[in-house]
């Protein structure tokens, strides 16, 4: 169960040449925007794996007779970055239990906003974990956090996610490798930890008159990932996007690249 990133494309492929058997793959709407190395949907369509979505899991799993799908003897059910919340009895379906691929550190941030906190607040280091489970959001025992120093002074939330994806696919393949070895695995569980709402998340991008430089470019680069809205000043109650000099570099490199020229 996954969205639409090449991390993502990646496990399903590990999976497949490993051996195991997948009993089905959840990925959500074909996505324009998303390139064809990054369509989780178009990678189970090549492998001939039924592409289905939670509910048709849940209704497999409360009503098999009502569905077409086998879920009997499944071991183990995988979230990697899978963008709504795993209810019972879907998260009791595998006999190993289910385990999600989170792209922030774990207990130190669950749900959303990670790479933007870790830029805005100047953290030092940042990672992504590997955890069971459970009824709430990120705080299923942890089976393993892999963390990495930032870049502090040209660190963007683009930059962040393509240096978390790599790892989080690494991580995904040890601890898949682990239970296709017949391995168990560990189990810490979390401490007290911090969760982002959706309103502070919005508030975080906001640029406020008298914000000191140093926050102001932070914050711009902590926001910075096209094509979402980035660090925001209001114009005639139209929001608009802040861009420094760095990333106007970054993107007359992108256009010349993509053959955008005069």
């Amino acid at each position: 169960m996954g969205k639409h990133k090449r991390s993502v494309v990646g496990g399903l492929e590990h999976l497949l040449e490993a051996g195991w058997d997948v009993a089905a793959v959840v990925a959500p709407p074909p996505d324009d925007r998303a390139a064809p190395e990054q369509r989780l949907d178009l990678a189970a369509q090549r492998a001939k794996v039924p592409l289905v979505s939670d509910d048709d899991l849940y209704t497999a799993i409360e009503n098999p007779a009502d569905s077409s799908l086998d879920l009997a003897d499944v071991d183990v059910v995988l979230s990697f970055l899978f963008w709504k919340r795993i209810c019972k009895p879907l998260i009791d379906l595998g006999g190993l239990g289910c385990l999600n691929f989170h792209p922030a550190p774990l207990p130190e941030m669950r749900g959303i906003g990670g790479y933007n906190v870790a830029i805005l607040e100047d953290w030092p280091e940042w990672g992504v974990s590997a955890h069971f489970v459970d009824e709430e959001f990120d705080t299923g025992d942890v089976v393993r956090a892999d963390r990495f120093p930032i870049d502090r002074k040209r660190e963007t939330a683009l930059s962040l996610d393509f240096r978390s994806q790599q790892r989080l696919l690494d991580l995904f393949r040890w601890t898949v490798d682990q239970i296709g070895a017949g391995e168990s695995l560990p189990r810490t569980s979390q401490s007290a930890g911090r969760y982002v709402t959706r309103e502070e998340f919005e508030s975080l991008r906001a640029v406020h008159p008298g914000d000191p430089p140093e926050l102001t470019a932070r914050r711009i680069r902590a926001f910075w990932y096209p094509p979402h809205d980035g660090a925001t000043i209001e114009i005639d109650g139209q929001p608009v996007t802040l861009v420094d000099r760095g990333l106007l570099a970054e993107i007359a490199v992108a256009y010349r690249d993509a053959g955008v020229q005069p």
